[in-house]
């Protein structure tokens, strides 16, 4: 996504600065990106779902919830989705077109100190603009108009941001698509390390890059634990 600073665009998808929440009960928020026009995102019933619509207009801003699950309670994770129509020139492979109809993204914290000395520089900017400090790794679900399901996209700007592909091309539009995946596992493969603390989880639909318009619904967000506790629930509101 293009900002006013386009070498930060992709630190900032995950650290932003952002009024609380309008209602004091919901852990829920809008999350900003500077220079950009804001996704709306409102509370809704699709088919028969409480959901979250997302509608964008050449716009691009999360609606996320902040977490503290720590390494050991990490296990897989469910969502579903729920798209009007796919943004047929996006691809999350390339950054100037890096628009999606449904993403899904998880923020972890780790030790900054070991990435590389422009990666915490380009973290301490975004500080500087955001208020925030970007996590130390994001994992985003996608859903894109042509990338081979399963692929792993590294962001071509920050390798702090990759992306899974768990919905490609129009098939399954228009009705809800569930997916459930092994959150550590798809971070072990994505970053080739273990995952640190979980620190947030966000919904994102984008279409700013492509001058376009999307429609998307999203169910909640269930973390399963690895043990045989009780899941643990962050529907979205």
């Amino acid at each position: 996504m293009r900002i006013l600073c386009p070498a930060l665009a992709v630190l900032l998808l995950a650290a932003c600065a952002s009024p609380p929440p309008a209602d004091p009960d919901s852990r829920w928020h809008a999350v900003p990106l500077p220079g950009k026009a804001v996704t709306r995102y409102e509370r809704a019933q699709k088919d028969g779902r409480p959901a979250v619509m997302a509608v964008s207009d050449r716009s691009a801003s999360l609606w996320r919830q902040r977490l503290d699950t720590p390494p050991a309670r990490l296990g897989e994770v469910s969502f579903s989705w729920w798209a009007q129509s796919l943004l047929d020139t996006a691809s999350v492979a390339d950054i100037d077109r890096e628009d999606a109809t449904a993403r899904v993204v998880f923020g972890f914290g780790g030790d900054h100190a070991q990435l590389s000395r422009r990666t915490r520089m380009s973290f301490d900017l975004a500080e500087a603009l955001t208020g925030e400090r970007p996590p130390y790794a994001t994992l985003m679900y996608v859903w894109d108009a042509s990338a081979p399901v399963g692929s792993v996209i590294v962001n071509p700007r920050s390798d702090r941001i990759r992306k899974i592909v768990v919905d490609s091309g129009p098939e399954g539009l228009r009705r809800w698509r569930d997916h459930r995946r092994d959150l550590a596992a798809d971070f072990r493969r994505a970053f080739g390390e273990e995952p640190g603390a979980l620190l947030s989880v966000a919904l994102m639909t984008d279409s700013d890059n492509t001058r376009s318009r999307a429609r998307t619904w999203y169910g909640e967000v269930v973390l399963h634990p690895p043990a045989a506790a009780a899941p643990a629930a962050v529907p979205p509101q």
